[in-house]
């Protein structure tokens, strides 16, 4: 039989294994790539003002935008390749939802529509939905009683 490891030489193994991760430098590239991408959708937001529509439309319309291009950057391959440069600065803004409803989407479609796409499409993203909606239905119940 083999030699039983210890938990103690698990992780001096586990450390050896692991680079060491620049905390820093990849806290600056999250907000740099994070901070870009508000600033982008804050630039569409002020064209659709230019162009006369109100601040509600401007929002909607800069959310179809940024959604609409952070799929097509996932369906390029190009979003991974950003994602791995700027961590969680590209997954916290609403252009890594879309890339977490696009990647399994792509992913799956193999298996096809129902099976594949249908039934995986909201691997990532679902539990972010579920739990979204549950804790705003409690909230909205605790808002209606205590009010």
């Amino acid at each position: 039989m083999g030699k039983e490891v210890t938990k103690e030489e698990y992780g001096n193994m586990v450390k050896k294994a692991s680079p060491d991760s620049p905390i820093f430098l990849n806290c600056i590239r999250a907000f740099l790539v994070g901070g870009l991408i508000c600033c982008i959708g804050q630039l569409i937001t002020n064209v659709c003002n230019v162009f006369g529509l109100s601040t509600e439309d401007s929002g909607t319309y800069t959310s179809i935008i940024l959604v609409a291009v952070a799929s097509l950057l996932t369906g390029l391959g190009l979003y991974s390749k950003l994602g791995k440069f700027a961590g969680a600065g590209s997954v916290v803004p609403i252009t890594g939802f879309s890339n977490s409803v696009t990647a399994p989407a792509i992913e799956f479609k193999k298996e096809g529509f129902i099976l594949g796409l249908g039934a995986k499409i909201f691997i990532v993203a679902g539990p972010v939905i579920l739990y979204g909606v549950l804790t705003s239905i409690v909230v909205g119940l605790i808002y209606y009683f205590v009010r």
